[in-house]
């Protein structure tokens, strides 16, 4: 066994904002979850988006952050949403090896109506469009995209097609996002948190990974995970399904605890975590090479009260800058 990899007990628990690998070796399962806490709770808190919008966000934290994990090589994972509902965008990315953001936008009177009407979920707010898997290994390569329809789905459904889709790997996932009441500095206060979990059949056997009656063509509909007969795969959506959500949530269970609740029967096997931060790439450098490529025309036009102002939408931050910084902009 290697520093790497270790049996539960063996070194502790990960904690709050760190996503721990595991495989049972037993079921041909590997996989990843997460409990997202502190870091979480900032990005949240800085937008103070509506309980409904932040839940959204929280989702696609979880998502970004359990399969942008897994890359082996400098660059981002980037989750993106584009529909035609009150929430018509959110953005999470992560930049290796440890950096997260989120954002999202919508629309105030549409959301303001939608949360009347009880129509508050997730995939209401989301509506019809596309969700977008971006893997960027940065300058002179290649972006690699996924692409899968957002039709009355919510981020769980969709990351499940996703793998269905474009990796064609029998993949399962689980989200949960809520509130803790915890005690601090002037009384108790509500803080963010959020858990997921992600699980794939990756048996050797190439055999053992096909689905029966796959289909060939494009637009055709996909088999779903529980298409795959084999016993194992079977066993684990079986296991996966008895998770409660208040499991990926509590501290005092933790992701180590979850997995030895699952799979300890079998022997489950976790390798050494990856931290995650709220860390914006953002900065006056990069924004103010962005605006030297301005033309003499836009750059006026960005002028305001004698100053550009530039408000980064991930997090928040605010840039000025003197419009004679950029006077040599071409016209």
């Amino acid at each position: 066994m290697t520093d790497k990899q270790r049996r539960l007990g063996e070194i502790g628990f990960a904690g709050d904002d760190d996503v721990v690998p595991f495989e049972v070796e037993a079921l041909d399962v590997r996989g990843r979850v997460v409990q997202l806490g502190a870091m979480l709770d900032r990005i949240l808190a800085r937008h103070a988006y509506p309980e409904p919008v932040a839940r959204l966000v929280a989702e696609a934290c979880l998502v970004t952050v359990l399969l942008g994990t897994s890359l082996k090589f400098d660059g981002k994972f980037i989750l993106q949403t584009r529909s035609d509902g009150p929430v018509d965008m959110v953005v999470a990315d992560f930049a290796t090896p440890s950096s997260l953001r989120a954002y999202a936008r919508f629309d105030e009177e549409r959301l303001a109506a939608a949360i009347a009407a009880g129509e508050d979920a997730p995939e209401k707010l989301l509506g019809a469009g596309v969700l977008a898997l971006t893997i960027d290994q940065g300058d002179h390569t290649q972006r690699y995209q996924g692409i899968v329809a957002l039709d009355g789905t919510g981020l769980q459904e969709a990351a499940k097609a996703y793998f269905r889709q474009s990796e064609q790997i029998p993949t399962d996932v689980k989200l949960s996002v809520g509130k803790l009441v915890l005690p601090g500095e002037g009384g108790s206060r509500e803080h963010w948190r959020a858990g997921g979990l992600l699980a794939q059949f990756l048996p050797k056997s190439a055999e053992r990974r096909h689905a029966p009656d796959l289909p060939g063509g494009d637009g055709d509909p996909l088999a779903s995970p529980q298409e795959v007969a084999d016993a194992s795969w079977q066993e684990l959506l079986a296991l996966v399904a008895t998770v409660e959500h208040e499991e990926l949530l509590d501290p005092k269970v933790g992701s180590e605890r979850l997995l030895y609740r699952l799979f300890n029967e079998h022997g489950v096997r976790v390798f050494e975590g990856t931290a995650v931060e709220d860390r914006c790439s953002c900065s006056e450098e990069r924004i103010r090479g962005i605006l030297a490529g301005f033309t003499a025309e836009e750059i006026e036009e960005s002028v305001e009260d004698g100053v550009i102002r530039v408000n980064c939408e991930f997090c928040s931050k605010a840039y000025a800058f003197q419009p004679s910084e950029f006077s040599s902009a071409e016209a």
